[in-house]
């Protein structure tokens, strides 16, 4: 990995959110990456961390028990900025850094927008045990000099959800990647929120339900929720296009 030129702002992990070191055992991490812009090498806003956080504090909570700890991370730039994808490389680091905090503990990648884009892209990273893509942005296919890697994906446990509205990050483009990694990576699953946005606000809390979800059964072998089993389980598209049902994390069937 290159080393950091001087005078420039370094990738680091947030406040933990939830189980540190000090006070219980960490047994695992879950790291939080920002959305962000397709190119900018401005420092990053603090509002995607901000609209993170409510997020960090519900995943820090259902995984208590756990002993999880939920970071959300600080970038260096705004920016993917073509072939530097900073924001990949801003991921890895962090992972990095959570090893040698907490030591051999799963890792589990959650991002939103560009942020869902860098933690598909770090899944690849060994610590990493699954992958959470929340409204993923992705570039058009006829615009990026090479496919979207999905290798990386391979032995992780993936979970990418996405409104049907997202005028942002075409749900066509997440769609078609999922496809490619189910193909190499059955533990690969994808969930539409109908008729909502980018944003997901009119199902935050069954997106923050179903984020809980799988978060704490990728990380401690909790049993998923039967949407998630099913959505896994079925073959492409039906675990590819599974409906986020309207109430869900309310009365979860196990």
């Amino acid at each position: 990995m290159a080393l950091q030129a001087p005078g420039l702002p370094e990738a680091r992990l947030g406040p933990v959110v939830g189980a540190d070191g000090a006070r219980s055992a960490v047994g695992g991490v879950v790291l939080l990456l920002p959305d962000g812009a397709p190119l900018s090498k401005r420092r990053p806003s603090p509002l995607p961390y901000a609209s993170l956080r409510p997020l960090a504090r519900r995943l820090a909570r259902a995984g208590r028990d756990d002993g999880l700890a939920a970071h959300v991370v600080r970038y260096r730039f705004h920016g993917w900025n073509g072939t530097d994808a900073h924001l990949a490389e801003d991921a890895n680091r962090c992972v990095d850094e959570a090893v040698r905090r907490y030591g051999d503990v799963p890792v589990c990648l959650a991002g939103r927008g560009m942020g869902g884009r860098a933690a598909l892209h770090a899944a690849g990273h060994p610590a990493v045990a699954s992958v959470l893509a929340i409204a993923p942005w992705l570039p058009e296919d006829d615009r990026a000099p090479a496919p979207e890697p999905v290798k990386q994906l391979v032995g992780r446990q993936v979970l990418i959800v996405h409104g049907t509205t997202d005028r942002r990050a075409d749900p066509e483009l997440s769609l078609r990647l999922a496809e490619r990694a189910k193909k190499i990576n059955r533990t690969t699953c994808r969930f539409e929120v109908h008729s909502d946005g980018h944003a997901l606000r009119q199902h935050r809390a069954e997106v923050m339900a179903l984020a809980s979800d799988f978060v704490c059964g990728t990380l401690f072998s909790r049993r998923f929720s039967r949407p998630v089993v099913d959505a896994l389980a079925a073959p492409p598209p039906l675990g590819l296009r599974m409906p986020l049902a309207a109430g869900f994390g309310r009365s979860l069937e196990r």
